[in-house]
């Protein structure tokens, strides 16, 4: 059976959400709550190296943030940010907040998805 991946944010949707992201990661980086965004992403654009990776996979892949994983599966109980996979209509866990928190770069969590998903 085929899967997808789902990468879940620990942080809101919206114009307003990631402008106050942006800023977070600036002035206070380590107190940043989505290590996943930290490392995939500079202040506004994603990292060249985790797209081309990404593009790279032979799985389908979607990015929620919390308030939209809650709103698709409104009774899943997970800390974030975490990697899902998604084979039928309950996603499981791919990927933790532990382990996604400890990646200090995108070489990191790169090796860590292809490792564990």
């Amino acid at each position: 059976m085929s899967h997808a991946l789902l990468f879940v944010y620990n942080a809101d949707s919206g114009l307003f959400n990631a402008m106050a992201d942006a800023a977070h990661k600036l002035l206070s980086p380590q107190t940043y709550s989505c290590n996943l965004c930290k490392v995939t992403y500079g202040l506004v654009n994603e990292r060249r190296a985790w797209r081309t990776f990404i593009e790279s996979l032979d799985v389908p892949c979607t990015f929620l943030h919390r308030d939209e994983l809650r709103k698709r599966y409104p009774h899943l109980e997970v800390a974030l940010p975490a990697v899902l996979r998604v084979t039928g209509d309950t996603p499981e866990l791919c990927i933790d907040a532990e382990r996604l928190n400890g990646c200090t770069d995108v070489d990191d969590l790169i090796r860590l998805v292809q490792a564990q998903c």
